[in-house]
């Protein structure tokens, strides 16, 4: 599996730059470019920072491709979205969901 790949499509996805990851994840620029520039794979630690700024977990990043077919789309397009909430718009969304469950 390609992560730096996957870290790209994410970014392409939400027409982040690696600056703009660098801002959403925490992670320090120069870390974020020095992975690109010599096609390493990053730490857990720096993946899980990654991951959290795309609004996902370690484990959706890893599964992507093994989701149903008919659930993959519709969820990428959630989570692309998701990403660019402020956080809080993505507390009125949990909300939102939570609300939704219990009826």
């Amino acid at each position: 599996m390609d992560v730096l790949a996957l870290i790209k499509a994410h970014m392409l996805a939400r027409g982040w730059s690696e600056y703009k990851l660098a801002q959403k994840s925490g992670v320090a620029q120069s870390t974020i470019n020095s992975l690109f520039r010599k096609n390493n794979n990053p730490s857990i630690s720096t993946l899980e920072s990654i991951c959290a700024a795309f609004g996902i977990t370690l484990s959706q990043f890893f599964a992507q491709g093994e989701q149903p077919e008919a659930a993959q789309p519709a969820a990428q397009v959630f989570l692309q979205e998701w990403a660019k909430l402020p956080d809080e718009k993505q507390q009125v969304v949990i909300q939102l969901v939570h609300f939704l469950a219990e009826k």
